[in-house]
């Protein structure tokens, strides 16, 4: 396991309680009782680190190498996946995965950005950040969903669009509005869950949906906090500062309307369990479900509109 900075408290613990086992070998009843403590003492630990993290570190477990990522959670939430490729207009973008899937036995769509673990898949996936051609895929599949009338489910985890000269080329702004166009209209159900880096209008491209729910240490914001701080100071290293600005974290974007619901993960992020995280997300997205699968089309996309057109403060002059 990957530690972050702020997990050293628990650190000598969990290497302690790997060496007991390794050294236990076949006579595990000797550490079975020292063992278990120290687990004890480990998530007592986690708990209280976790229930107190800045937006900063919130960013750091977002980001995290190890956390589970869209096809993890495709395969253990959905079953009959079959992935579906290409643009028709260009190529296929793997970074951009769709595809037709059963959810407690109903027929949806399922579509999210996906980052790589390898170099090799990290390079294949572009680091979880679409091309135009991603973007399009992502339209043409819900257009499909529309069309027969298949409930959409979005996983969002990107850093952002791609922003490389051939993706400009290519338009990716126009593919990212096209996006936002034909969500805001599209007549079936829609459910978005932010469970990594939400960022920038690449995520927002498969994020206007009737709920947006958000895993507990995800991030959802405009811009990363290192580009904003960029901007803001001319200095990337003030990340810190400005993922606090940004009010990035899952419970400041609940209080101010942004998400419908936070997702729990156990202590210590969902890479540390990610089985109870598949659960937590799947119960809470069955509930999710069972909510809007009956309304009707005209209402869902009367709702899902006045929602985003209510979203932040103006004032008049």
């Amino acid at each position: 396991m990957q530690r972050l900075d702020f997990e050293s408290a628990v650190e000598k613990i969990e290497d302690k309680i790997e060496r007991l086992k390794i050294a236990s070998g076949q006579d595990k009843a000797s550490t079975e009782e020292e063992i278990q403590k120290l687990e004890q003492k480990a998530a007592k630990i986690l708990s209280n680190i976790y229930s107190k993290l800045t937006p900063w570190q919130i960013t750091q477990v977002a980001r995290h190498p190890q956390r589970p990522y869209t096809m993890d959670y495709i395969q253990n939430i959905f079953t009959e996946f079959m992935e579906l490729h290409g643009d028709r207009c260009f190529s296929d973008d793997p970074a951009m995965l769709c595809g037709l899937a059963k959810f407690n036995g109903d027929p949806v769509v399922v579509m999210g950005q996906q980052k790589g673990r390898t170099i090799k898949e990290k390079v294949r996936y572009n680091f979880g950040m679409p091309h135009p051609e991603g973007f399009r895929k992502s339209l043409r599949i819900m257009e499909l969903a529309e069309r027969f009338s298949l409930p959409v489910f979005t996983f969002i985890d990107t850093p952002g669009a791609y922003p490389g000269v051939g993706a400009e080329e290519r338009g990716q702004s126009e593919a990212i509005a096209a996006n936002l166009m034909k969500m805001s209209g599209l007549r079936t159900p829609i459910i978005s869950t932010v469970i990594g880096e939400g960022g920038s209008g690449g995520a927002l491209a498969i994020g206007v949906a009737d709920r947006v729910l958000m895993l507990e240490f995800a991030t959802y914001s405009v811009i990363s906090p290192e580009g904003c701080a960029a901007i803001l100071w001319k200095d990337g290293t003030k990340g810190s500062l400005a993922a606090n600005a940004l009010k990035i974290d899952a419970a400041s974007l609940l209080k101010s309307g942004v998400v419908d619901a936070v997702v729990p993960e156990p202590a210590g992020g969902a890479h540390r369990n990610p089985g109870d995280t598949f659960n937590n997300l799947k119960a809470c997205l069955t509930e999710v479900f069972s909510e809007i699968k009956h309304t009707t089309v005209d209402k869902l996309v009367k709702n899902r509109y006045n929602k985003f057109r209510s979203l932040g403060l103006f004032t008049e002059e």
